[in-house]
């Protein structure tokens, strides 16, 4: 019976319940949608960090990251990665040489950092193979090959073929020097990334630097799923306890950091809008208690208790308030599961944002959790919306409710 009136009482009024519900559906609509519009910005560039800079698990010497002295590397390196490869969920694993010096073309130099990889290898642990946006991937020159970032081929004014030379210091503290011709250039959408990084082959690196054999500085990772990585990082450890193995959040530990943040905003962002239409429904239950005036005494003196009548004004709020949110989780819901799939484009302000490493075209990442925390949040906001009106509305005295024009 108080459902069914509640219900009814809302519609009254069809033009300012109208204005009420459709302002709780726009807003519901843009928290969800901006919420799943973020997460799917941050989520695209933790996906960048492990499929191209880190990958899920790195391996060095204790010392190498703090010093980055070249004599801080891992000995007898293909014993390791032999044995590495026979753990389960482990992917791809591919050793590095890893030196930072200087590189210098016709026209200018610039400090960077070198990796020798083994070609076939790499492609097992990251995908920068499939970012060349000119030339090939260790493919067209035999000799001394190098793939550099496109950010770093403008400010060299170099392209492919063109000659590049390496200056470095070998083993003997001594200063050498190779020339390379580039192969290919690589897009990251990551100007930090592809202005800093360059990769030679591990055998031309170890050469020029008279590195022992089979050593590197740094050994990848890659596992079939994100959610094996801790145990995998756990069986290596037990592998090797004396290196110092960290996971994709150690390395990058900002990131874990974004993670956590996204988490967080994703609520509060809920929440302040869910407090903006608050007051707006406050607003209009008081306007509608204060319009019954004279139908609630008369209500109160036929014999509805109290209970009844702040049961029917609490359910009217929150069928009011329900009804904007849940038209509102679920528009949000279909615009964000239309752009999981369509890209929403940023390139006018893509120079922005691939300094800061994120991508120009951004897909959604929509979470069933998020609608239905939202939904809950909805609820919660219409209760709590209509404890003043209802209050209110008790306050009335019958007799004197009676007498109101």
């Amino acid at each position: 019976m108080i459902l069914s009136v509640a219900w009814r009482n809302i519609w009254r009024n069809k033009v300012r319940s109208t204005v009420v519900i459709t302002a709780i559906t726009l807003g519901i609509c843009a928290g969800v949608f901006s919420t799943a519009f973020f997460k799917g910005m941050a989520e695209q560039r933790i996906k960048k960090v492990i499929e191209t800079e880190t990958s899920h698990i790195q391996i060095h010497h204790p010392d190498f990251r703090q010093s980055t002295d070249i004599s801080s590397f891992i000995p007898d390196a293909t014993h390791i990665s032999g044995n590495i490869r026979q753990i389960p969920n482990v992917t791809g694993v591919s050793k590095r040489i890893v030196v930072f010096s200087m590189v210098a073309s016709a026209e200018t130099a610039s400090g960077v950092k070198i990796v020798g990889v083994e070609p076939s290898d790499e492609m097992h642990v990251t995908n920068l193979s499939a970012r060349i946006v000119d030339g090939a991937y260790f493919e067209g020159i035999r000799k001394n090959p190098v793939v550099i970032g496109k950010k770093l081929a403008d400010k060299l004014k170099v392209k492919v073929r063109s000659k590049v030379v390496i200056t470095l210091q070998d083993m003997e503290k001594n200063i050498t020097a190779g020339a390379f011709r580039i192969t290919g250039i690589y897009d990251t959408d990551n100007f930090a990334f592809d202005e800093v990084n360059i990769f030679i082959r591990y055998s031309d690196m170890a050469r020029l630097l008279s590195f022992p054999e089979n050593a590197c500085h740094e050994m990848t990772i890659k596992v079939s799923d994100a959610d094996f990585t801790r145990e995998v990082q756990q069986s290596v450890k037990l592998l090797i306890p004396d290196l110092e193995v960290l996971n994709w959040t150690e390395l990058s530990p900002e990131m874990k950091y974004l993670t956590e943040a996204m988490d967080i905003y994703m609520n509060i962002f809920i929440i302040i809008i869910l407090l903006a239409l608050l007051f707006g429904i406050i607003n209009t239950m008081l306007m509608v208690v204060l319009e019954r005036v004279k139908e609630i005494g008369m209500l109160m003196a036929i014999g509805m208790n109290k209970l009844r009548v702040f049961s029917m004004i609490v359910l009217e709020t929150v069928f009011l308030s329900l009804t904007g949110g849940i038209i509102g989780v679920l528009s949000g819901g279909l615009i964000s599961k239309y752009f999981e799939t369509h890209a929403i484009s940023l390139s006018m302000w893509r120079e922005g944002y691939v300094e800061l490493g994120y991508d120009p075209f951004v897909y959604t990442d929509l979470e069933l959790s998020l609608m239905i925390n939202t939904t809950l949040l909805v609820i919660l906001t219409g209760i709590i919306a209509s404890l003043y009106p209802a209050y209110k509305a008790l306050r009335n005295d019958p007799a004197e409710a009676l007498r109101t024009e």
